[in-house]
Parts: C-alpha cells; structure tokens; sequence
C-alpha cells in the first residue's frame, strides 16, 4: 500500500500561503514604506517619491552601487570562465593523479566561513603587498579577486552537474566526422550548457553583490562596496533612502531573473528538440 499522506486541496493551499507571506510579506512591506512621506520608517504620513529623489543625490549610496556592480560584472565573468575550466578538468579529463585534491579545494569555499575566508585573504593581501606594490593598498582589485576566490567553486558545480548530463556521444560522432576540438567545444558543448552557464554568472553576481563580511576584511578606504555602505548606515538607524534603494534592486533582480529564466528555458527547449531530431 501508498503510506504517503494525501493532502486535501484546502491544506495544501494554506500551507502554501503561509509559506508565500513568510518569504514575501517583509518585501512587500519595506517597498510599501519606501513611498512614505514621514523620516521615520514605521510611521506611515503619506505617499511620496521624496525619498528616490534624494537617493540620487546620496553620493555615497550611488556610489556604493556603482563599485558593487562593476566588482560584480568582473567577478562573476572572471568566475564563469574559471568554474568552466574546473568543470571540464573534472569531467573530460578522467582520473588523473591528485584528482580527489583538486575537487576539494575547488568546492571548499562552499563551506568555508566567510569570517575564515576575509581573514585568510586579509593576510594573503598584507603578504603580498610586501613584495609587490599593486597590492600595498587594498581596494578595488582586492575585492574584485576575493569574490573570484569563492564565486568560482559556485560556479563550478552549476557547470559541472549540467557537463554530466551532455550526451558525450554526440561530441564524438562530431570528432569523428572531422571536427577539431575547438569547434566541437563552441558548436555543440557550449550551447549544451549554456543555461548553466548563464545561472552561475547570475549567482556569482548575486553572491558578490552581497558580499559583507569577506569584503569588509579586503576593501580600503577608498573602495567600499553596496553592503558596507547599508549596514554603516543601517547602524544609525534605518533611512528611508535604503527602502527606496532596495525597492530598486528588487525590481532590478526581479527583472533580470524573468528574462534569465526565459532564456535558459529557450534553450531547453531548443536543446531537448535538437536531442529529440538527432535520436530520429
């Protein structure tokens, strides 16, 4: 007999609501109070788009989101094509001497802790300014190589578990035919995990667009990022600018994961059709 418990239709729908408000009611909260007129953030005086204006003017902000984005465009980029490269070491190149090691250090910034990831890089950083200049002063590009540092072994698996499932004899029949290498990688396993690709450079972003704790350990004076910025002010009281400003990445990230998630499932489609004529 089936010992699985079947759920009435009414159950299954209210534990579906209370799992919707919990994760979405305090978003939908906050971008309410972004548009209150009154200082205070728990006191509702009207509406108003006071406080979007000012965030434009908030040099400090813009400027927070500016060194974010940029840190996180080079970061996920520089990650994508690292985490491919360790996927198709781990995939393609079978066993090989010191395999087991690799794979772990690949994948241990998955579980590191920040705070010994920051610290950890924070005295590779210090090391390494005794020796070479360029990172006497920590900054921008300190930054930008502590996110590769993690962002990659995310990537790494996104790629790597999507390398696993492409028919490999399709690539083969393709070398067979003639087809050097190269041209097999950018015509036939590329656009094969493209989607993956895609949602590991959408999650390297994320990761180091929220990044605090490893960037406060790496950044300098002269560089800080989004986080830092939020949660300095945060510290003295929650401004409505900050409302405003994630109401903004809210809908900027909505956004973006729509047409990301159009696209990878484009391509799905596009590939299991592709399989489908190939097997005819």
């Amino acid at each position: 007999m089936n010992d699985i418990p079947v759920y009435n239709s009414k159950l299954k729908w209210v534990i579906l609501g209370v799992g919707f408000a919990f994760l979405y009611l305090p978003i939908l909260i906050l971008i309410i109070y972004s548009f209150n007129e009154n200082r205070l953030v728990t006191v509702w005086s009207g509406f108003s788009f006071k406080w979007y204006f000012e965030l434009l003017e908030d040099d400090l902000l813009m400027g927070g989101v500016k060194l974010s984005l940029i840190i996180g465009f080079l970061s996920a980029s520089a990650a994508v094509v690292l985490g491919i490269i360790a996927a198709f070491v781990l995939n393609r190149f079978g066993k090989f001497k010191g395999e087991t090691g690799f794979a772990f250090m690949i994948t241990a910034p998955l579980v590191m802790p920040e705070v010994i990831t920051g610290l950890s890089l924070l005295l590779l950083f210090i090391a390494m300014g005794q020796v070479f200049d360029i990172f006497s002063q920590r900054g921008m590009m300190t930054i930008w190589i502590a996110h590769v540092t993690f962002c990659t072994a995310y990537v790494t698996v996104v790629v790597s578990s999507r390398l696993q499932e492409v028919d490999r004899s399709i690539e083969e029949a393709a070398m067979d035919l003639g087809a050097p290498p190269w041209k097999v990688f950018f015509q036939i396993t590329l656009p094969s995990i493209a989607p993956a690709i895609l949602a590991g450079w959408l999650l390297a972003f994320t990761l180091s667009l929220d990044d605090l704790v490893i960037a406060s350990f790496v950044s300098g004076p002269s560089a800080t990022t989004l986080p830092m910025v939020v949660f300095s002010s945060v510290r003295l009281g929650v401004s409505p600018k900050i409302n405003a400003l994630a109401t903004l990445t809210i809908l900027a990230v909505s956004c973006a994961t729509f047409i990301a998630w159009w696209l990878m499932a484009k391509a799905e489609k596009r590939r299991l059709l592709e399989m489908k004529m190939s097997q005819q």
